[in-house]
């Protein structure tokens, strides 16, 4: 199977860019299954029902979430029952919604995708290691192919959890960031790990936002309202290929900007 992974999409700028070139790259690159990050998705923080339709209408198959995941308050109207949405498997268990789904493929394969958060320099959560141990448990008693977006800060947090589970799931990509990096490989076991799959959205921007506006907080600092750039556009994400036993076999970045009109 060959997996799209969007990096987190911000705001209505991300979404137009997502919206106008989805389907052309799920037709390039003969992808099964497409999975994006959206909680930065709806003005900057959270996701709304809107974004969710939105975006899995054009071909989004399954949204990731973060710690903004809570920040729209749409979401706790959906959440609990919308197959399309997995959220952080270390938040509060008291919490709505699935920390991991099953997806069937059309190609009658099954495709496991779960979240995580991290601890270091990030709002306090469970250990994702242990979470991680949990979800694997169950999931690898339907599937092998398991596909792992890590939401956190920092990149030896991200390598770190790769590495503890490489051969037992198919990839942990990384987001959170809004940074695509240059680390992308296939560890020894056959798990695909990259530290960050990088931002959809605004590309002459501070991660998203109006960069103007992020200055003046760090010469000031003083409170600000967050508002999402304008201007040129960037699609960052990265494809995957599985095969049965749930062994990466290749990686490709995706990384292309469009000039504002």
């Amino acid at each position: 199977m060959r997996i799209l992974f969007i990096g987190d999409i911000v705001a209505s700028p991300g979404r137009h860019i997502v919206l106008k070139h989805l389907p052309r790259l799920l037709d390039k690159y003969e992808i099964d299954f497409t999975i994006a990050n959206g909680e930065n998705s709806s003005g900057g923080t959270g996701i709304s029902r809107k974004a969710l339709e939105d975006l899995s209408a054009m071909g989004v198959d399954a949204f990731t979430m973060g710690n903004h995941m809570w920040d729209n308050k749409d979401i706790w109207q959906f959440i609990e029952h919308d197959q399309r949405l997995v959220r952080p498997a270390n938040f509060a268990a008291s919490l709505p919604g699935q920390p991991w789904r099953i997806y069937s493929l059309a190609n009658g394969q099954k495709l496991a995708v779960s979240n995580i958060v991290g601890r270091i320099y990030m709002p306090p959560a469970d250990c994702p290691f242990v979470a991680m141990e949990r979800m694997l448990e169950e999931v690898r008693s339907i599937t092998p192919c398991i596909f792992i977006d890590f939401h956190a800060e920092a990149t030896s947090e991200k390598m770190a959890l790769a590495w503890y589970l490489d051969g037992r799931v198919s990839a942990v990509v990384g987001t959170h960031t809004h940074v695509q990096t240059n680390d992308a490989r296939i560890l020894p076991r056959g798990t695909a790990f990259l530290s960050d799959a990088g931002m959809t959205g605004p590309r002459d921007s501070v991660l998203g936002v109006d960069k103007d506006i992020i200055i003046k907080k760090m010469l000031t600092q003083t409170p600000v309202r967050f508002e999402p750039a304008r201007g040129d556009l960037q699609f960052n994400g990265v494809v995957i290929e599985i095969d049965e036993e749930g062994r990466a076999r290749d990686m490709h970045l995706i990384n292309f900007f469009e000039p504002a009109l």
